[in-house]
């Protein structure tokens, strides 16, 4: 049974389960790359400008809720954690555990949606969304606003790449459901698994840019 159900897993172009598994592998590598150089191009105006502004770069940090930022980071790494879990319980058979684990992901990837959500709710009443109504004592105001360019920018489009992985999740979930994907048939799970894990790392390196930076 299990070899046939592997077989029926199988594309006609490949010789064998592993050899798919591989490609698919590889091709997630391949899209992640892109996507590497996608918040690249960002990632390097924050640093250019930011040599060039430093003082006013720091000043424009210390406005940002480090305590919002922590929490966020911890959320995102919890749900990490449960998207292992959710690729190794199906590996082992364990649908119902995996479909828990699977939603359990998407609830902290929601989770993660809400605060941020509400950390752009309160900038936005502070004045600190660029724009006609942006509002910096001192005279730094420029090169604040520049920075709060930057990170609406980076945050919003890691923000996006959340709400794909949040859809992603359920699509999963229901198809471990209606059991598309069993213990032989897991691949779709795990390289969703490394887009996962790719959005929380390009977190963990954007906290401490963005947050941190002001703190002394």
């Amino acid at each position: 049974m299990s070899d046939r159900r592997a077989e029926s897993a199988l594309s006609d172009q490949f010789e064998s389960v592993e050899q798919q598994h591989g490609a698919d592998l590889f091709g997630m590598w391949i899209f992640l790359a892109t996507e590497v150089m996608f918040f690249g191009g960002l990632l390097v105006a924050y640093a250019v400008y930011r040599h060039a502004y430093p003082h006013g770069f720091d000043l424009a940090s210390h406005r940002l809720s480090v305590v919002f930022g922590t929490v966020d980071t911890a959320v995102l790494l919890c749900s990490s954690l449960t998207m292992v879990l959710a690729v190794r319980a199906l590996r082992l058979g364990q649908r119902l555990p995996s479909i828990a684990l699977l939603l359990a992901t998407a609830t902290l990837g929601c989770g993660f949606l809400v605060l941020h959500g509400t950390e752009y709710y309160h900038e936005w009443q502070e004045h600190l969304v660029p724009g006609r109504y942006f509002q910096f004592e001192g005279p730094h105001l420029t090169e604040a606003q520049l920075f709060f360019w930057l990170y609406f920018a980076l945050t919003g489009l890691h923000s996006f790449h959340v709400i794909i992985g949040v859809v992603l999740m359920l699509v999963l979930a229901a198809s471990v459901f209606e059991r598309r994907l069993d213990a032989e048939r897991y691949i779709a799970l795990e390289v969703s698994g490394l887009y996962w894990h790719f959005v929380d790392i390009v977190w963990v390196f954007l906290f401490p840019l963005l947050y941190l930076i002001g703190l002394r």
